[in-house]
């Protein structure tokens, strides 16, 4: 038996449920070829390099499986034939596998950790969204607090300005005139 990694781009409107009924027809083709899956790890939405049948983003679903090597093609074809999926790439991890069960074990180790590192994920982008709305709510009542300036503030300000000007533009002025005279002396 040879491990095998087959990465999938899945269309990203495809709703969870979608997702579950695409990982169950993908366990049941691997089995059907008789292939044994060891790990199935869903990887989220990314945006891609470019565009795929009009597509910016997509799922990507990774699928870790022992096989002889003979069920590739078919495997392949059957991924090919999917309509929610965009792309697919399989790729042999490792030549020969010794022990299938120790390798099951590993796998079953593994997709462990992978869930609780979603979970966490999914914990923080979660928290990260409900700051966000509320840094938005709280810079939505501060604008509403504020009152608006009107066209009346307008000109009292540019009067305060020229107030505030006026005693510099004299006091230069004034410095300018001893200067003249000290030149006529």
């Amino acid at each position: 038996m040879r491990d095998y990694e087959t990465t999938l781009i899945i269309q990203p409107e495809i709703s969870d449920e979608g997702i579950g009924a695409l990982q169950e027809r993908l366990d049941g083709i691997l089995e059907g070829f008789g292939a044994v899956r060891l790990l199935y790890d869903d990887l989220g939405k990314r945006r891609l390099a470019y565009e795929i049948q009009n597509f910016q983003k997509g799922r990507y679903v990774m699928l870790r499986f022992l096989d002889d090597g003979s069920n590739i093609k078919g495997l392949e074809r059957a991924l090919g034939l999917e309509d929610s999926i965009i792309r697919f790439l399989t790729v042999q991890v490792s030549d020969a596998v010794e022990d299938v069960a120790a390798r099951k074990a590993e796998a079953v180790e593994e997709e462990r950790i992978r869930a609780e590192r979603a979970a966490e994920r999914a914990a923080r982008e979660a928290e990260e969204a409900a700051r966000q709305q509320l840094e938005a709510a709280e810079a939505e009542k501060l604008a509403a607090a504020e009152p608006e300036a009107t066209a009346d503030d307008k000109p009292q300000k540019a009067s305060e300005d020229a107030e505030t000007s006026a005693p510099v533009t004299a006091e230069g002025e004034a410095a300018g005139a001893v200067g003249a005279e000290e030149v006529a002396r």
